[in-house]
């Protein structure tokens, strides 16, 4: 029996790649994005039920395997007017965290309504354990919220064989992560990777696809770091 995914942010970079791996397996992906696939703007309210219903049509009413790969990553200075400021960290935690949240939730529903094992995928980041820049509280503290949200699912619906994996890569090569390398002063950031270099997409997806495919049901609640070792835990 083929899995059947569901994959937000497919459009590019991490997602893109992650896409991708899966193309060798038989396994049926249905993307979102604004790109490719199907079309859903977290920012508005319904629109991760709406993404779930249009999957779930399009993969004969199962999903077997979420992964939640949808963010932004927005600079938001600390001397910007302070509603500017919380439009910005409920923007970026409303993507992040909160429609990541809704699909999980969905997700769970359906694996207990249907009695069937699934697995879930977050894509977290670094930030969740090290933190970021000044201008980043907020995404730091939605990849944080992913990890706590994939450790509760993993400890609370592990014994109905739902299990979930969190990854949470530091600096990748997409073009959102040559933007801000270039804005902070590339080398300077590349100095603090004992590897040397920052991730290719490619890396996370391929650990990504082992979490969705492969991880032994021990694994759950783990959170696999990707990155150079510039963070270790």
């Amino acid at each position: 029996m083929s899995m059947h995914i569901l994959l937000t942010g497919s459009s590019r970079g991490i997602g893109a790649a992650v896409a991708g791996s899966f193309a060798d397996t038989g396994c049926r992906v249905v993307g979102h994005g604004t790109n490719s696939g199907i079309a859903a703007d977290f920012t508005q309210p319904g629109a991760a039920v709406s993404l779930w219903e249009r999957a779930l049509d399009s993969l004969d009413g199962r999903i077997d395997v979420l992964i939640n790969n949808a963010g932004i990553f927005e600079p938001l200075p600390l001397d910007s007017e302070h509603d500017d400021w919380v439009e910005g960290w409920e923007r970026t935690m409303r993507i992040n965290l909160t429609a990541s949240a809704e699909l999980c939730r969905l997700a769970v529903r359906h694996w207990q309504t249907t009695q069937h094992p699934g697995r879930i995928v977050n894509i977290a980041s670094r930030a969740a354990y090290r933190g970021d820049s000044p201008a980043h509280w907020h995404y730091a503290a939605s990849k944080a919220g992913m990890v706590a949200m994939t450790k509760t699912i993993a400890r609370g619906y592990g014994h109905e064989g739902i299990l979930a994996f969190a990854i949470c890569p530091g600096f990748t090569m997409t073009g959102m992560a040559e933007d801000y390398l270039e804005s902070r002063g590339g080398e300077k950031l590349l100095a603090d990777i004992p590897l040397g270099r920052v991730a290719e997409p490619d890396e996370i997806a391929r650990i990504a696809r082992f979490c969705a495919l492969e991880a032994p049901p021990s694994m759950t609640g783990a959170v696999i770091d990707a990155n150079g070792a510039s963070f270790v835990r």
